[in-house]
């Protein structure tokens, strides 16, 4: 059987002479002509493209590609839409695949693209063995640090606002201006803002010269809180209150007046005035309120009170100092600073072990939101500079453990 080829005549089914097509212009020219009439051009419309082909498989030119040649030949290939043609079915490109991912949250998810490190051990085994490894066995901290890591953000948590914590006690001589040291130190190592403690003791305090030293206290400018009082209208910013502070570190603190005839004077809308005017640069301040509740300055001092530290000792007479404290504030309105107070019991004077503390812990413990205890530490008890870096581990952790529940009152 000879073989077809685009130049070679043909019979059509009815006898008639075969149309010559010699190219693809040439297929798709009889295949419009035998189309209707088109619509108009308004709204021009795409004619279906068979699968398969319209025009005789003989009259495909033999030299067309192998796709070209099992496809439909009725249209030209460039009218044809790409989806309708398998061959021209391409996969999704790379712009696809990112377009239909959802996008991650780079901010509240940065642990997809980020490992989480373990922090690091600090002293005991576990910190012994990350130095010898140069830090590659990291085995995390122990239950201790984990506690002390714990304590440092509560400590350290941001604040909304201003907020005052009085410390004070029927008794002296118990650890209420050690207390007030201690746990303002240490608010001033975790916390990003410098605390405030304000000496408003009217029994010439002595706050400042505990956290700076006697010394040091006398060759500074002896500002007091008089002095601030006095001039207090024309403070208008940090820099101008500053003249009127004592530092140790970061810990900022106000004096007390130390002329007997002048430092019983402070009255509560006095304290009032100062109070206002610490609230406008410091988040957290300390009010030392020395000895009873009764003196002129007390009332604004308890007005302006967020939460107490009520100062106590093991000696039974101080723990029934204490309570009496608490019966007295919730007798004469304060019920909730009562019953929120934080109790501190310091071992300032070894009581000999005829004195049952487990009793008087528990005995105080049902009237107060936390009672946390000081243990015995020659750096507390001399009565002279409190700096942290010489107290012993265990009474650093009870003025941090202070100091958390402080903030942890706070609302």
């Amino acid at each position: 059987m000879p073989a077809v080829t685009p130049n070679t005549p043909r019979k059509n089914d009815v006898g008639g002479p075969a149309t010559r097509r010699s190219s693809w212009a040439e297929a798709a020219a009889a295949a419009d002509a035998a189309k209707p009439a088109a619509p108009s051009p308004a709204a021009p419309t795409r004619p279906p493209v068979s699968a398969k082909a319209s025009v005789p498989i003989s009259a495909v030119p033999k030299d067309a590609p192998a796709a070209e040649a099992v496809h439909d030949v009725s249209v030209p290939p460039s009218d044809i839409a790409p989806e309708t043609l398998s061959f021209r079915r391409s996969r999704p490109t790379v712009a696809d695949t990112i377009a239909e991912s959802p996008a991650p949250d780079f901010i509240s998810s940065p642990g997809l693209f980020v490992k989480e490190q373990k922090p690091r051990p600090v002293g005991g085994f576990r910190g012994a063995m990350y130095k010898l490894t140069g830090g590659s066995w990291n085995m995390g901290p122990g239950p201790k640090q984990r506690q002390e890591d714990e304590l440092g953000r509560r400590i350290s948590r941001q604040l909304q606002g201003s907020y005052n914590t009085a410390i004070l006690s029927l008794k002296g001589g118990i650890g209420k201006t050690s207390t007030t040291v201690g746990v303002g130190l240490t608010l001033a190592e975790f916390r990003g803002d410098a605390p405030c403690a304000i000496d408003a003791n009217p029994d010439s305090g002595d706050l400042v010269e505990r956290a700076l030293g006697e010394g040091i206290y006398q060759q500074a400018s002896p500002r007091t809180i008089t002095d601030l009082l006095e001039n207090i209208e024309s403070i208008d910013s940090l820099t101008a209150l500053a003249r009127y502070m004592h530092h140790a570190g970061r810990l900022h603190l106000i004096a007390g007046e130390q002329d007997p005839e002048v430092s019983d004077s402070l009255t509560a809308e006095e304290y009032l005035r100062i109070r206002k005017l610490i609230s406008a640069y410091y988040s957290v301040a300390l009010t030392d309120c020395g000895t009873g509740v009764t003196h002129n300055a007390m009332s604004g001092i308890l007005q302006s009170a967020d939460n107490l530290v009520i100062a106590a000792g093991y000696a039974v007479s101080g723990a029934k100092r204490a309570r009496s404290t608490l019966q007295w504030l919730a007798g004469h309105g304060y019920e909730d600073l009562a019953r929120n107070a934080i109790v501190v019991i310091t071992d300032k004077d070894e009581v000999s072990s005829r004195v049952d503390k487990d009793a008087i812990e528990e005995h105080l413990a049902g009237i107060c939101r936390q009672l946390i205890a000081v243990p015995h530490d020659r750096g507390v008890a001399d009565g002279d500079l409190v700096t942290l870096e010489v107290l012993k581990p265990d009474t650093r952790r009870a003025y941090k453990e202070i100091a958390a529940a402080i903030v942890d009152g706070y609302r």
